[in-house]
């Protein structure tokens, strides 16, 4: 517990040498959304690799590296890519990303993600807004040793997904004309796509999409009290009598196509903030 501390404390402390002003939100961009950190002003971008104790994104499609500058009027923390359970890493190295935001005094989080979608309302294409999720992936980030810093023990969960972040991004669409839903999301430890007996199972359950991040970070957000917004868009459709194959270069394909309306949306809520 002293090392990963240790590890939080001293990836903080580089990082705010780095900073004309402490950020405000802190920003983690999904595959194929990334191109948003693009439009940060007075940006300073760091490699993962070069920050103590932060993993380095080894997926393809992910940027792998820190922006930290002003977004329409914002002071951000933007991640161009994230780390997934699937590359190996352990679920508190995944987070210590969203501790050390909380560690520069960051209480917003927006997330957002690639995700497939399992409904005939969720086709390629769709910006949904998750409301709630069922973690799958067999872990928790707040398994194990505790102690105050990590924040709450037992963390509330009745919320996890802010409803008043969410209004104000509903709100924002609906000036913007873009469409949103809300929507019920599981994760997954991947890095296998579904087949279909695992769809059939997630759509019991209750999901409208699925994928192999988020949960993580939002469990771990909350644990520290963090304010949550995560914008989802759905990259590919799988429905159980309709399989079709999936691949990673279209996923990536599709979210391009929607980071247009995907940038307006995020600008347009910080703005509202």
């Amino acid at each position: 517990m002293i090392k990963y501390k240790q590890q939080i404390t001293q990836a903080a402390d580089f990082i705010s040498r780095h900073i004309g002003r402490d950020p405000q939100i802190g920003i983690v961009l999904g595959t194929g959304l990334g191109p948003l950190a693009e439009e940060i002003k007075n940006a300073r971008a760091i490699p993962y690799g070069e920050i103590p104790n932060f993993p380095e994104s080894t997926v393809k499609f992910h940027n792998g590296r820190l922006v930290l500058g002003d977004l329409v009027g914002k002071s951000v923390f933007a991640m161009q890519g994230r780390f997934h359970y699937y590359e190996g890493y352990p679920m508190r190295s995944i987070t210590l990303p969203v501790r050390v935001m909380h560690r520069l005094g960051i209480k917003t989080l927006i997330l957002s993600n690639a995700a497939g979608g399992i409904r005939q309302r969720t086709p390629a294409g769709t910006i949904a807004l998750i409301r709630d999720h069922i973690n799958l992936m067999g872990n928790n980030p707040l398994i194990g040793p505790y102690d105050e810093f990590l924040g709450e023990r037992f963390p509330d969960m009745s919320q996890p997904y802010s409803k008043r972040l969410r209004d104000i991004a509903k709100d924002v669409a609906a000036e913007l004309d873009i469409p949103v839903i809300e929507a019920v999301y599981a994760a997954v430890s991947g890095p296998s796509y579904e087949t279909a007996a695992e769809i059939r199972m997630l759509q019991t359950l209750g999901v409208d999409a699925v994928g192999m991040s988020v949960v993580p970070e939002v469990l771990v957000a909350r644990q520290l009290g963090m304010e949550v917004l995560t914008v989802t868009v759905i990259t590919d459709q799988a429905l159980p009598d309709k399989m079709l194959p999936v691949s990673h270069e279209e996923v990536s394909n599709v979210a391009d196509q929607v980071g247009p309306d995907f940038r307006r949306l995020v600008k347009g809520v910080l703005k509202a903030l």
